[in-house]
């Protein structure tokens, strides 16, 4: 019997956790900007989560089947609007990474990650999950390089690394035994380190972020500037917190952009330990209802999107957090529904809604 999709399907327990997520991320934007030029943030936040919803739900009504049949199509516009974007795209703080459409400033390799998770999902779907060959292996690889190194050219290498783990999960679960996942890994150790040493795939400033998390205080007005900031922050906070508004580091301009990289170094500061754990626990809610959301899908097809939404998740999620306690290096990754911007909300509320469009059609023929 054929059962219609209905919106009770929708999974409301994992949407208000989100939600929560996202007053505290208004909340926290005000705190570190009302003192601010950037003042007024938090209306825009508003703007783009609204935006967001509206997007999922529209997004959680069109088939994913359709999505992955338009995926090829999808990806051939965004990789040349990577090139549009290094041509003549805008340029801000040495990089090129948004194009100007009149008042909006849109950047294409945020909405890279969406279209990845359907292209990677349609391409080991149709290899119907056997063991897998090297040449279908390295064709998942070109699938992920070219924009992986159309977007490290701009540069940007925080969104470069958030590609990896669409690959990794297509990867594991698409059918790679071990023997060639051990390859794979040594040979992404030798090319790490070729890539390192060559001097010409990163940059200076690239090479002094990714090792001053090491030591900050080799350089604590330089490259460990932010990191010592960040864990001043977090450590002041203590149990409790110092409260909205009263951060030290945070209202003291110490801690660097703490509407976006830093944001969680900020709550940290004024909401302390308690508030940290609070909101780690909301991301861990989250993923753990996506990854049952994968285990109840129809298909394989609607497992691979939900685990590629998964892994950059909790990609984000565990680099950004990292970084701001001196465990990882800093590069940019925001903070997912959290951290202040339009093109990183957008992705992540558009992503749910492929998640919530699988899950409503467990039960239809």
């Amino acid at each position: 019997m054929r059962r219609m999709l209905s919106f009770r399907d929708f999974d409301w327990m994992m949407l208000l956790a989100v939600l929560v997520l996202c007053a505290i991320s208004l909340a926290e934007i005000y705190s570190t900007t009302a003192h601010t030029r950037f003042a007024s943030f938090e209306h825009k936040q508003m703007i783009f989560i609204g935006a967001g919803l509206i997007g999922m739900f529209i997004m959680s009504k069109i088939d994913y089947h359709l999505m992955l049949d338009w995926a090829p199509w999808a990806y051939g516009i965004f990789v040349a609007s990577l090139v549009v974007v290094k041509l003549f795209g805008h340029k801000a703080l040495g990089a090129r990474r948004w194009i100007n459409l009149g008042p909006v400033q849109f950047q294409p390799s945020e909405w890279v990650k969406l279209v990845l998770v359907l292209v990677i999902a349609r391409y080991f779907a149709n290899l119907g999950g056997r063991n897998l060959t090297w040449r279908e292996i390295m064709r998942a690889f070109a699938l992920v390089g070219v924009p992986m190194i159309l977007v490290l050219i701009q540069p940007d290498l925080g969104t470069t690394l958030t590609y990896a783990p669409i690959l990794v999960a297509g990867l594991f679960f698409g059918g790679i035994n071990f023997r060639q996942a051990a390859i794979l890994v040594l040979c992404g150790v030798a090319l790490a380190g070729g890539a390192w040493s060559s001097g010409k795939i990163l940059k200076p400033y690239q090479k002094a972020r990714l090792t001053s998390f090491i030591n900050p205080d080799n350089d604590p007005k330089g490259s460990g500037y932010q990191i010592r900031q960040s864990l001043i922050a977090v450590g002041s906070g203590g149990l409790w917190g110092k409260g909205a508004e009263k951060g030290s580091q945070t209202q003291g301009y110490f801690l660097p952009i703490p509407y976006t990289d830093f944001i969680f170094a900020a709550f940290s500061e004024e909401h302390g330990f308690l508030g940290a754990v609070f909101v780690l626990l909301l991301y861990f809610f989250i993923l753990m209802r996506l990854i049952q959301n994968a285990q109840t899908a129809a298909d394989l097809p609607g497992s691979l999107i939900i685990m590629g939404v998964v892994a950059v998740l909790t990609f984000q999620i565990m680099v950004n957090v990292g970084m701001v306690i001196g465990f990882m290096p800093v590069t940019g990754i925001p903070l997912p529904l959290m951290s202040y911007g339009g093109s990183s909300v957008l992705f992540t509320f558009l992503a749910l809604g492929a998640v919530m469009n699988v899950r409503m059609r467990r039960f239809v023929n």
